[in-house]
């Protein structure tokens, strides 16, 4: 009996001993973690491994079978995992938040979701208790993921909402598409819940999963494109240590390029605008200071031919992004003559301009309403792409491109701005009608795909920005009515004179390609066009300028006249 209680003593003093040289004793490892586990299954067998040679090398057994020590061993680290299992099984899923905290259904049991289920169980602090899992792949029905169950699809998300008593929904598929996020988001409120989402894996912090990253859905999720992956590295080397120009630097795609540009240390920017207002809102945001009493702000009209000629040529710019433009369609249909001076002449005024100083590239912005165009804000686009594609077959050592894309959310007057404004003054919303849509893209991307097409395009080229798929306006009058918190009227007022239910990205004419640089580009050919200054500029009134815009945008123009703007 006494060999035993020595066998006994033995195994303790060893696995003290060697658990206290590792660490295991000293508090180094996590209580329950798995690698606190393998530390424990190495020291006790270890221990029992030398007591059980120690044991047969001295003979003497007195009665006590060799296998002791082994048997003694095995059942100490079993009960020592099973202890430390426990302590596991009580941080994992005694906790999921607060006493308070909601009960909230998952929706996506991918990475995302696991992440976000391990992390609201583990908390103290959470404000959400996952109660459910929902995941439309039927190979994961009935997966139990911290102790949660995975119930089935989004066809049974009202009826586990009853049953499980939950009062908010988590998105944790940051990839989902607009139109599913949609249907899901529907979904959830007709069954009383409010949704919450995780934003984009590249928006998190640290690329991870975070619950306190969770948010209501906003405007850019409805986009449900994968955000273009950009060469940074081509761009600045393309753009570092070179003399730019940025015209409309005032408004909201100049001030955005200006403020991208700026982070590639360029020689030179020059920004150039005739709004001082604006010169001096751009510049306080990329300086922290708004002087306006430098070289890099120049106050001028892409109008004036004289003015821009000079600054050119005593400025001499290497690089031209060509973002000044009047844009607002409905009153460029009241005043075309307006759209002729500006969107067509001063694009003409740069591009004779940037020939004679010696420019290296010239990057025209254009729109998407310049694609089977049907107003003078169109038209005048179009004959803008016209003209730089011109420019390009004239100048040969030189690069001319436009790039073409949708509605920018946030840019001045757009439908979001607008929105917010009638949202704040309690509403109606107001929307031309129920299925009209648009092609949307944010200011940032918008700007940094302008820039790797200024690196990657071909002289005479229009590249057309990968808008991904149309959004309704009124899906984003409805989502934005849902983040106000309001309950708010959508009034349908019926589409104006010349707008389109939906914009095009391509014209009839054109054959679009995908580009062999970027994956986010198409390359069309718009065809160039030879204009004479001095016939514009006799263009008098604005029914002339309607009938020469709508003649102009195309070779052989008549097919594309409609009745309203012949």
């Amino acid at each position: 009996m006494g060999s035993a209680y020595f066998v006994l003593a033995a195994l303790i003093v060893l696995t003290w001993v060697l658990g206290w040289l590792v660490g295991l004793y000293r508090g180094r490892f996590v209580p329950g973690s798995v690698l606190e586990s393998s530390v424990i299954t190495f020291v006790f067998s270890t221990a029992t491994f030398t007591v059980f040679l120690g044991h047969i090398v001295g003979g003497q057994y007195g009665g006590v079978p060799r296998s002791t020590p082994i048997v003694t061993g095995a059942f100490t680290i079993l009960a020592a995992l099973v202890l430390r299992s426990l302590v596991r099984r009580k941080k994992l899923f005694g906790a999921g938040g607060t006493k308070n905290a909601e009960r909230a259904l998952v929706f996506g049991a991918g990475d995302g979701g696991m992440q976000l289920v391990r992390q609201l169980r583990r908390s103290e602090v959470s404000h959400f208790n996952p109660v459910g899992i929902l995941d439309d792949d039927a190979a994961k029905r009935h997966m139990v993921i911290e102790g949660v169950r995975v119930h089935g699809g989004r066809d049974i998300l009202e009826e586990l909402a009853k049953k499980t008593g939950a009062s908010t929904l988590l998105l944790a598929v940051p990839s989902l598409p607009a139109d599913e996020l949609i249907e899901i988001r529907d979904r959830a409120e007709s069954a009383g819940l409010r949704v919450l989402m995780l934003p984009p894996l590249d928006s998190m912090m640290r690329g991870r999963v975070a619950a306190d990253e969770l948010r209501e859905i906003n405007v850019n999720d409805l986009l449900g494109r994968k955000p273009a992956q950009l060469n940074q590295t081509q761009i600045a080397e393309y753009l570092r240590g070179k003399r730019i120009m940025v015209t409309g630097a005032g408004g909201s795609i100049g001030s955005e390029l200006c403020r991208q540009i700026s982070r590639f240390r360029p020689a030179e920017l020059m920004m150039l605008d005739r709004d001082e207002s604006g010169l001096h809102a751009v510049q306080l945001s990329i300086h922290d200071q708004a002087m306006l009493d430098g070289e890099d702000t120049v106050l001028a009209s892409i109008r004036d031919r004289s003015s821009i000629q000079e600054i050119f040529a005593l400025r001499k710019p290497q690089i031209v992004f060509h973002a000044a433009a009047l844009k607002h369609m409905p009153l460029l249909e009241h005043y075309p003559l307006e759209a002729l001076k500006t969107n067509v002449m001063g694009t003409l005024n740069l591009l004779e301009a940037a020939s004679m100083s010696g420019v290296e590239t010239f990057v025209n912005i254009s729109t998407d309403k310049a694609a089977n165009p049907s107003s003078a804000l169109g038209t005048s686009k179009r004959i803008a792409e016209r003209l730089t594609a011109a420019e390009a077959k004239k100048n040969e050592r030189a690069k001319y491109v436009s790039v073409r894309f949708g509605n920018v959310l946030g840019s001045r007057g757009s439908v979001l701005t607008v929105f917010e404004k009638q949202i704040k003054d309690g509403g109606p919303l107001t929307v031309t009608d129920p299925d009209v849509n648009r092609f949307f893209m944010t200011i940032p991307e918008a700007c940094q795909l302008v820039l790797q097409a200024a690196a990657v395009g071909s002289s005479g080229d229009t590249l057309v920005l990968d808008m991904g798929e149309p959004i309704k306006i009124a899906d984003v009058a409805k989502t934005l009515i849902e983040q106000s918190g309001k309950k708010l009227e959508i009034v349908y007022t019926g589409l104006r004179e010349n707008e389109k239910m939906s914009e095009e990205l391509f014209d009839d004419t054109e054959e679009p390609e995908v580009s062999s640089k970027h994956e986010a580009l198409y390359e069309v050919r718009v065809p160039p066009i030879a204009l004479d200054l001095m016939e514009i500029a006799e263009i008098a009134d604005h029914d002339e300028a309607r009938d020469w815009l709508a003649s102009h945008a195309y070779p052989s123009f008549e097919p594309y006249l409609t009745e309203s703007n012949r």
